[in-house]
């Protein structure tokens, strides 16, 4: 049902690519992240909601068919449907059946609730594409809420003792998760690099409920920021743009927080364990609860993951090499 190519899974039934790396004529794109969609293709197939993502991605001339979720569509041979993957705003799973069965590729996805994206959709099958960035038992997340509620605290201690708060994230995703889960707690306005001003903007534009932001380039030079929470990208961290914040506390959000030595190694302050990917019970729990007698597992830990599934849930399960999370955008 699926074949993997120079360009990327190919399905032969539907003739098209999913998230595929090169220009191809047909694409099927599970989110906006810059590792699955890339410019250059004559068509792409997306979820609705996550079409101002890519058109910011993609280009305003790129030829976009916004698609339901749910709602089923004939490819050549093939029924294809997108359904909610829970890792971004309009992350999709893709939903392929042809006389073959059912095959359905996640993408990258999570199970935990998020107030900027639609949550998860199990959707059984019988061939399961799934994702392994975080495929090591060690990786469990705590509740978003609560690291919500740890980042209000860190950000007031550092408030009552005159420090500025740099946060860092990534800015497709973790940028408008932080925004969300804080604006439940708080009404504080957020400053923000400029990096992440255009798609925190897409994301309002769709609805989601965030903290107000103003971008840092249009406080003047002389701005005052202490007490204040700044969101900038891990790019920016240790360049000179951070010297107009004076006396501040650096943290990170991200699922490689769960391991100590990562926050030690990076030189920050502190870290928040929140990511925008699936952990080790959500990986084992979601392929269980798809049914499927096949799983193909890609970028991360697939080792460990396949094994698993071979050894412990008696899956038939193999490694799919993919040219997924080759950027830094979205490592969690």
């Amino acid at each position: 049902m699926i074949e993997l190519t120079d360009n990327g899974l190919y399905c032969p039934a539907g003739d098209f690519h999913v998230d595929p790396w090169r220009p191809v004529e047909r694409a099927v794109l599970t989110h906006g992240h810059a590792d699955h969609a890339r410019p250059g293709s004559r068509r792409y197939l997306a979820a609705e909601s996550g079409l101002g993502i890519l058109r910011s991605r993609l280009g305003r001339q790129a030829d976009i068919q916004g698609l339901a979720y749910g709602e089923a569509i004939r490819m050549a041979a093939a029924r294809v449907s997108l359904h909610p993957a829970g890792h971004v705003l309009g992350s999709a799973q893709v939903r392929i059946e042809t006389d073959d069965g059912v095959l359905v590729a996640s993408g990258d996805y999570k199970r935990d609730e998020d107030p900027s994206c639609e949550p998860f959709e199990v959707v059984p099958c019988d061939t399961f594409i799934t994702e392994a960035t975080f495929a090591l038992p060690v990786y469990r997340w705590p509740d978003g809420a609560a690291v919500a509620r740890d980042i209000l605290s860190w950000w007031q201690a550092n408030a009552a003792a005159g420090r500025s708060s740099l946060l860092f994230c990534y800015a497709l995703g973790k940028a408008q998760r932080l925004l969300a889960e804080l604006a439940r707690l708080t009404d504080e306005t957020v400053y923000m690099h400029g990096a992440l001003v255009p798609l925190v903007q897409v994301y309002r534009d769709a609805g989601i409920r965030m903290l107000p932001t103003e971008p840092v380039s249009q406080q003047g030079r002389k701005a005052d920021f202490a007490g204040r929470l700044i969101l900038a990208p891990p790019s920016a961290a240790g360049t000179p743009w951070m010297r107009r914040f004076g006396k501040h506390s650096t943290g990170f959000a991200s699922g490689w927080m769960r391991i100590r030595g990562n926050r030690r190694r990076r030189g920050y302050d502190r870290g928040f364990v929140l990511s925008d990917h699936a952990d080790w019970p959500a990986l084992v729990r979601t392929i269980e609860q798809t049914g499927a007698r096949r799983v193909l597992v890609t970028h991360g830990r697939s080792d460990v993951l396949v094994r698993h599934l071979r050894q412990t849930l008696g899956v038939s399960a193999e490694a799919l090499e993919t040219a997924y999370a080759q950027t830094p955008e979205d490592e969690g």
